[in-house]
């Protein structure tokens, strides 16, 4: 049973929706967002579980906490999946269920499964240059609400329930177990709708639907991968293209600017005993935002290898006999 790894195994954690609640971007696995190709006829899958919280948050620029809140916290609990079609197209799925509570004031915590996501996930280009290796991945990714949870009720909302259609290039460069991996996605979000048939933005708008603005992630990281343990550091950023600030001592709304600067690490081991048995760890700290919280996070997961060539080879073997 064997992963391709020859490249660097953090990701994001696939939550396209961007709440007060639920900023925590970084988490590995084999995911849309690393640079590694699982192999052909292998499938990849585990689960994924996340804490975040956050007391402190930006009501637009300006950094407060919030007594009918306190503090504010989220669990997560995720699957996910990847299937190598190829050595270089592999095509991914994840949703995960969500938890949101208060340890403050009179707002009632919310749960349920999000949303669905998918993508395909191709490496056109790896080759050698200079001292390391060079290698090009590009991604498309689709994800919609599979249940009709609230979106207007932030920070306590699961979601905001737009479909989103995600346009990724990632670059990475390895020399030797030195690692390094820069990646840009541009994030198409449709439009809401809410329970209410008129709401306030900058104007007043008389109708329940929501236009929700478009979003880019950048994110960089680097490290030391051997085949048994991957370790590295990672810089995210999130920026929502438009949107307007939270008003003074106000809810968030679904179509805030919302933007994020987040600092993590996280590490990797492949079980010896075990081939093909994976364990994930790490957390992360936003260090800068713009109506969002200041979030700490800590996730960890398990991840197993599933090889569907030995299975057809078993098949084909028996057959002759």
């Amino acid at each position: 049973m064997k992963l391709l790894f020859r490249y660097p195994v953090m990701g994001r954690i696939p939550i396209i929706c961007i709440l007060l609640s639920l900023l925590s971007i970084t988490a590995m696995a084999q995911t849309d967002a690393d640079a590694i190709m699982m192999e052909k006829n292998n499938f990849c899958t585990g689960i994924l579980y996340n804490y975040s919280s956050w007391k402190n948050y930006w009501e637009g620029t300006f950094k407060r906490d919030n007594a009918n809140l306190g503090t504010v916290s989220t669990q997560m609990i995720g699957v996910m999946g990847n299937y190598g079609i190829s050595d270089k197209l592999n095509v991914l799925f994840s949703i995960p269920y969500v938890a949101n509570k208060v340890s403050a004031g009179q707002l009632h915590k919310m749960n349920g499964v999000q949303d669905l996501s998918l993508w395909v996930k191709y490496m056109p280009f790896e080759k050698k240059v200079g001292p390391g290796t060079l290698s090009l991945y590009g991604v498309a990714g689709y994800s919609f609400p599979v249940t009709n949870y609230v979106a207007d009720f932030l920070p306590m909302s699961i979601g905001v329930r737009s479909k989103n259609i995600s346009i990724r290039g990632i670059v990475d460069y390895q020399i030797k177990n030195w690692t390094a991996t820069a990646s840009a996605t541009y994030v198409n979000r449709s439009n809401i709708t809410i329970d209410r048939v008129s709401y306030y933005t900058t104007e007043m708008h008389y109708a329940n639907e929501v236009k929700m603005p478009d979003a880019m992630q950048f994110q960089f990281r680097t490290g030391w991968r051997s085949d048994r343990f991957l370790a590295e550091a990672v810089l995210s950023n999130w920026t929502t293209m438009s949107g307007f600030d939270i008003t003074k001592n106000n809810m968030p709304f679904p179509s805030n600017k919302m933007n994020m600067t987040a600092v993590g690490v996280g590490g990797k081991y492949n079980v010896k005993a075990a081939d093909g048995l994976s364990i994930i760890g790490g957390g992360n700290y936003t260090i800068a935002g713009r109506n969002v919280g200041q979030s700490t996070s800590v996730y960890g997961g398990v991840f197993y290898i599933i090889s569907f060539t030995h299975k057809a080879k078993e098949k084909q073997e028996n057959t002759k006999k």
